[in-house]
């Protein structure tokens, strides 16, 4: 797990990792507010969502820091390691990989 996030490579990081936990997120959720679809409980323990809330607002920081918009660049990755790309337009951010 991503212990703290320094620049945009790893705000991209951590959006790569949140998809392929199986998530549809959104930068602006609490990860206490996602639950597992199928058994109702939630998604992540009390300290797992801390940690992961604390790693987004990191993301914020860092993002604000560097002029980067967190909102296309978190998009870009989802519909991207989704496959989604090919279906939607992939919004205008400045980071390449």
């Amino acid at each position: 797990m991503i212990t703290k996030i320094k620049n945009t490579n790893d705000v991209i990081a951590f959006a790569k990792l949140l998809v392929k936990e199986g998530i549809s997120f959104h930068p602006d959720d609490d990860f206490n507010d996602y639950i597992n679809l199928e058994t109702k409980e939630p998604r992540y323990s009390k300290q797992d969502a801390k940690h992961r809330n604390k790693l987004m607002n990191q993301c914020f920081a860092v993002c604000n820091k560097e002029k980067t918009d967190i909102y296309a660049i978190m998009l870009e990755v989802m519909l991207k390691e989704t496959g989604m790309d090919k279906i939607i337009p992939l919004p205008s951010s400045d980071y390449k990989e």
